[in-house]
């Protein structure tokens, strides 16, 4: 799964439309802003249309859009 769109965001918690890159299928979803999430959480969420992960190699993340450093 994938980003397609962020919907909302609020400090760090944000609501997004994930898209499966194989089958297409898209869901709506929560999400957390930081790395962890972006890097090693999203590349793992399996497509409940097809049931395939993100390829490793081929994965992009985005970037958070605050610094891991700054409270929000």
């Amino acid at each position: 799964m994938k980003i397609r769109k962020i919907i909302s965001q609020h400090r760090r918690d944000f609501r997004a439309i994930y898209e499966c890159e194989y089958c297409g299928f898209e869901t709506e979803g929560t999400g957390y802003d930081d790395n962890h999430f972006h890097r090693n959480v999203i590349p793992e969420m399996k497509c409940i249309a097809c049931g395939k992960k993100a390829d490793a190699t081929s994965y992009r993340p985005l970037a958070p859009k605050y610094s891991e450093s700054m409270t929000v």
